[in-house]
């Protein structure tokens, strides 16, 4: 059974979606919401911070919330997508601005992430994504030299995978990701245009070579009320051997 705080959150996440509360239009007090539900003022706070997480609505102390725009671009969590190829699959006005840039070694975080002696070069690149004129997307990019050596300003603000793949002639494989979301932080306000009381949703993705080879490590800030993560999942019967297992069996 649904809590109350859910079955509130779905009621006004509905009225938002059917256009009942339109972009940009005030909800109802808090104290009216208490009315119209009969429950406490922390069950309709709860709902609202659901809404809010989820980039329907935005939140400020003092002030009503109002509903955000709910068009979110997909952003496949299982496949391993530049950003010059999501805003090309989603059609969107985008830039990329290259905010720092420069290579670093001695640093016990980065070199642990990306399993190197500290003695290690490893390339540090920041920048912030825009869509639409608005910047939605922090992405802090750890890169081994000895694998993709020669990077320069212009491939950084093009696309990084295309050098890879194109002019180095390497092949991506795989990557492993971990999604959370968490408070704004002063970095988050400083390159994106978020607001104080918003969640940002945080990718970080460890990738790796077709050989095997660990090469990046990424920490990816998305604005949560500008993305969707979309996934596309099968269902496994757990009754069944894999087909390998199978396989064996029968020989």
């Amino acid at each position: 059974m649904k809590s109350k705080y859910v079955k509130i959150y779905d009621d006004i996440l509905n009225k938002i979606e059917n256009n009942i509360y339109k972009v940009g239009d005030c909800l109802p007090s808090e104290a009216d919401l208490m009315k119209e539900y009969e429950v406490s003022r922390d069950t309709i706070r709860k709902s609202l911070n659901m809404l809010v997480t989820n980039g329907y609505i935005t939140k400020a102390r003092g002030k009503l919330a109002t509903v955000s725009d709910i068009h979110k671009l997909n952003f496949p969590i299982a496949k391993i997508t530049s950003f010059s190829e999501l805003s090309q699959q989603e059609h969107m006005e985008s830039q990329t601005i290259l905010e720092e840039f420069q290579v670093v070694k001695n640093n016990k975080y980065i070199m642990d992430k990306l399993n190197l002696t500290e003695e290690q070069e490893v390339w540090n690149i920041l920048r912030t994504r825009r869509i639409d004129g608005e910047r939605v997307i922090l992405d802090q990019d750890y890169i081994r030299r000895d694998i993709v050596d020669g990077l320069t300003e212009e491939i950084c603000t093009d696309s990084i995978y295309k050098y890879i793949e194109q002019e180095l002639n390497i092949q991506i494989g795989y990557a492993k990701k971990e999604i959370t979301v968490q408070k704004v932080s002063e970095l988050d306000r400083k390159y994106l245009d978020i607001k104080d009381d918003e969640m940002i949703v945080v990718v970080k993705s460890y990738t790796y070579l077709s050989d095997g080879r660990l090469f990046q490590y990424t920490i990816s800030k998305h604005r949560a009320d500008r993305f969707k993560f979309v996934e596309f999942a099968v269902r496994t019967n757990p009754n069944l051997l894999p087909v390998e297992l199978m396989l064996n069996k029968q020989l």
